[in-house]
């Protein structure tokens, strides 16, 4: 029990080693890595869909009995009231936490769709990603086109396109050389509630919050910029049909949830619907959260960034154990081999972890720490960044990083173009 408060051992070590970027090219990567694991097939894909969708609607079949099992237990069998208040909200609890998190292996699936890795087909993928994203109110190709951004600019500073650092500039902060840590106090440091308030509003309407104003995207875009507005910065003239396209389907599915919430009622929209809805959310945020933010892993300015260093610089977590790789489709298992290999199907991405990992060596990124240990330790520490340095680290609230680099850290230069 206590090793759920724990940092996991790989982390510790990050934290006590020195950091220097990753000797290994991608060309060593992409000669370890089987010619077969990149294959995409359709009738391989659909059943996985198949399966999610059936998921789904398993529970949400079963969602409708738990209200009359629960009066069951008090008219039918005599049992006191309080047994069929506590069973039917242990019920509706367990209907929440599973559903959230089969809609999150939804987003899943339209992601790897968006990337390409279901099928040779364009169509299809396409088909089964705006499916999935709308009924889970997601723009599919809005988000698409960013995704896709941060994949080409993974943990660059400059051109990232989300969960990018704010620098000691962007706080007013002192210059470091004249700095107290009454200084960093006065600007970082909270009250318990108040940071779980903080962290409560992030997790289930964080996902919202940044598609509507693009909060913790990049400082490089204008205020107002959001994922819905065809002539938004975000996009190029020639993705604007498909972001009208994706605004079309989310009308047509609030349209939907409002017939359905009209026939059903309020109370049943939010039990069946919303509360799943806002808990798949705050899984969606926690994986893509937890990949690219970590006291432990750089961010890179030009000089110092290319793809491969990016990629890398991503952590691979057992997010939900069996039923992250179950559900969220190994999105988070196998983290690093996706920011390298994009196209390659999930259902193979173990195998790529596993031969990428002879060449990557400790440089592998992998963090055992429980997730929401690792989520509290980010968000209480990932803090802001300095200004300068070509490879940089955050720093907490005393204005202290938890890594440091190596001496020769800064010698080799990133090889861009292998």
């Amino acid at each position: 029990m206590l090793n759920l408060f724990k940092d996991g051992p790989e982390y510790i070590k990050r934290t006590q080693t020195p950091f220097k970027p990753t000797t290994a090219t991608l060309s060593e990567i992409h000669s370890i890595v089987p010619k077969h694991l990149h294959e995409r097939s359709t009738l391989k894909a659909l059943p996985y869909v198949f399966r999610d969708v059936f998921c789904a609607f398993i529970v949400y079949k079963l969602g409708w009995l738990i209200d009359p099992f629960a009066q069951s237990l008090v008219q039918n069998y005599g049992l006191p009231p309080i047994v069929g208040t506590v069973a039917k909200w242990s019920l509706w609890a367990l209907y929440w936490h599973w559903q959230g998190v089969i809609l999150a292996g939804w987003w899943c699936m339209a992601h790897e769709a968006g990337h390409g890795s279901l099928s040779p087909y364009g169509w299809f993928n396409h088909l089964i990603g705006f499916s999935l994203h709308t009924f889970i109110l997601v723009p599919y190709y809005a988000w698409r086109s960013t995704h896709h951004a941060h994949h080409k600019a993974t943990m660059s500073i400059e051109r990232d396109e989300n969960f990018v650092p704010r620098t000691r500039s962007d706080y007013g902060l002192p210059a470091e050389s004249v700095a107290h840590i009454a200084d960093y106090h006065e600007i970082f440091e909270e009250t318990p509630i108040y940071t779980l308030g903080r962290m409560i509003f992030m997790q289930l309407l964080g996902w919202q919050y940044y598609l509507l104003t693009n909060a913790m995207g990049s400082p490089m875009y204008p205020p107002g910029t959001n994922h819905f507005q065809p002539s938004s910065p975000l996009f190029k003239p020639h993705e604007r049909n498909g972001i009208i396209a994706s605004n079309i389907g989310l009308t047509i599915m609030s349209c939907v949830l409002y017939l359905w919430t009209k026939e059903v009622g309020l109370s049943n929209f939010a039990k069946f619907y919303f509360v799943p809805y806002l808990l798949a959310n705050h899984w969606i945020v926690m994986l893509t959260y937890l990949h690219h933010s970590d006291p432990s892993i750089p961010h890179y300015r030009s000089k110092q960034w290319s793809f491969l260093r990016g990629a890398v610089s991503t952590v691979d977590r057992p997010l939900l154990g069996w039923a992250g790789r179950f559900f969220l489709h190994n999105v988070s298992h196998d983290h690093v081999a996706h920011h390298l290999f994009s196209s390659i199907p999930f259902y193979n991405q173990p195998q790529v972890t596993e031969a990428i990992k002879k060449v990557l060596k400790d440089d592998h990124n992998y963090d055992s720490s429980n997730t929401f240990r690792a989520l509290y330790r980010t968000f209480t520490q990932c803090c802001f960044i300095e200004d300068d340095g070509d490879i940089v680290f955050y720093k907490n609230k005393d204005g202290k990083a938890s890594r440091v680099l190596a001496s020769d850290a800064l010698d080799s230069p990133p090889k861009k173009l292998v």
